[in-house]
C-alpha cells in the first residue's frame, strides 16, 4: 500500500491558512485537476464529500469522510467509495519559524493485486505529484503569488 506524505512552509497566520485548507468545497477554484467537490453532508465537525479529480485525462471519482479538528489545525479523511480500494491521510498545519508547516498524508491502494504491482509506483508518483500540487496551490493562494 503506497503512502505519500508532502509538506510545504507557508508563510502567512494559521487561523487564515486553516479557512483555505479546512474549505475543500473551494478547492476547485484554484486545483485546475479538481473538477468539483461537493459537500453532501455537514456534521459539528465532520463532512461527506463528493470529488471528481482528472488525473491526465483519467477521471476519478470519490466520496469521504472528512473529520475536522480545528484546536489541532488537523483534518484526518477516509475514503467512504469510489475508484480506489482504499484512499486516507490527513492535513496537518503547524506553527514554526518561517511561518506555517502544511503536511498532507495519502496512504491509498489500488485494489486488485495482479495489476497494483505493476500500477502501484506509476499511481505513487501521480499521487505525489497531484498532492505537491495541491500544496503549491494552496501556498500561491497564502501567500498571493
Amino acid at each position: 500500500m503506497p503512502f505519500i506524505e508532502v509538506s510545504t512552509v507557508v508563510a502567512g497566520d494559521i487561523s487564515g491558512i486553516w479557512e483555505i485548507v479546512s474549505d475543500m468545497e473551494g478547492y476547485p477554484k484554484f486545483m485546475p485537476n479538481l473538477q468539483s467537490v461537493t459537500i453532501e453532508e455537514r456534521g459539528e465537525n465532520s463532512t461527506v464529500s463528493s470529488w471528481v479529480s482528472n488525473v491526465d485525462g483519467r477521471v476519478i471519482r470519490w466520496r469521504e469522510r472528512d473529520v475536522f479538528f480545528p484546536a489541532e489545525y488537523r483534518i484526518a479523511y477516509n475514503q467512504i467509495s469510489g475508484d480506489l480500494k482504499k484512499f486516507e491521510g490527513q492535513w496537518l498545519l503547524e506553527e514554526v519559524t518561517e511561518g506555517v508547516k502544511i503536511v498532507l498524508t495519502v496512504d491509498f491502494e489500488f485494489g486488485i493485486p495482479m495489476v497494483a504491482t505493476l500500477l502501484n509506483p506509476l499511481l505513487k508518483k501521480k499521487v505525489r505529484e497531484n498532492s505537491e500540487g495541491m500544496l503549491a496551490a494552496i501556498k500561491g493562494l497564502c501567500e498571493g503569488k
